[in-house]
């Protein structure tokens, strides 16, 4: 009664990381556009254009994007074999197998290409010196409006205010103090926190069990 449950919970497992790497993918390709110039990537992991001679293309994570959007579908398609079968087994589960078995090894691929990729990625220096980005300190501006004994209502219309007759001006400093802020991120009680949390899983147990599992399925038991 179990048969194809199993798969399709891992799949959703499987969508859930491929969805992250592909989010990431997605957002290289765009801050590495021209209009964005955020980052920049080496000529081993861009191609060129067949026209434009300037343009590097991200094809690397273009492909990632794309084979983790793939992979976001496995869940339906697993979902759409079982969905009008009645109790018991049926040669149809066979077909899961054709897609199910190797996306283990496509996710894998798609992390450690990712993993290469981005350490590989140059981001640009002075982006906030541009003058299309001064409004990002907007918030900063209240927020010492605010220190000096402002209420915070005031300080936000004092700067919009600003703002929209064109006497809005930053020094382009931001001061960031709180947990989580840039500058005080918290990894490490991020970090503890997961350990503590993958403690409790007996991985070990799962990793002999499908050990098993592959070993009597080459005997073929």
């Amino acid at each position: 009664m179990g048969r194809g449950r199993t798969e399709k919970v891992t799949a959703f497992a499987l969508a859930s990381l491929a969805g992250t790497v592909a989010k990431m993918a997605g957002d290289i390709c765009l801050f590495n556009s021209q209009n964005f110039g955020f980052i920049s990537l080496p000529d081993n992991l861009t191609t060129g254009s067949s026209i434009m001679p300037h343009k590097k293309n991200p094809d690397v994570f273009e492909l990632i994007r794309a084979r983790c959007n793939k992979i976001q579908g496995l869940p339906a398609e697993i979902g759409n074999i079982l969905i009008n079968l009645p109790s018991g087994y049926f040669r149809d589960f066979q077909v899961i197998k054709e897609s199910f078995l190797p996306v283990f090894d496509e996710m894998h691929d798609c992390l450690e290409i990712a993993s290469y990729a981005v350490s590989k990625i140059t981001p640009a220096e002075n982006i906030l010196e541009n003058e299309r980005y001064r409004y990002l300190f907007s918030v900063e501006e209240v927020n010492r409006l605010v220190m000096r004994g402002i209420p915070f209502r005031d300080a936000y219309k004092k700067v919009a205010a600003a703002i929209a007759d064109g006497s809005y001006n930053t020094d382009g400093i931001a001061d960031h103090t709180h947990a989580g802020s840039i500058g005080n991120l918290c990894n490490d009680r991020i970090r503890g926190k997961m350990n503590h949390i993958l403690k409790r899983f007996e991985f070990k147990r799962a990793e002999i069990a499908f050990e098993n599992l592959l070993r009597g399925y080459s005997d073929g038991n």
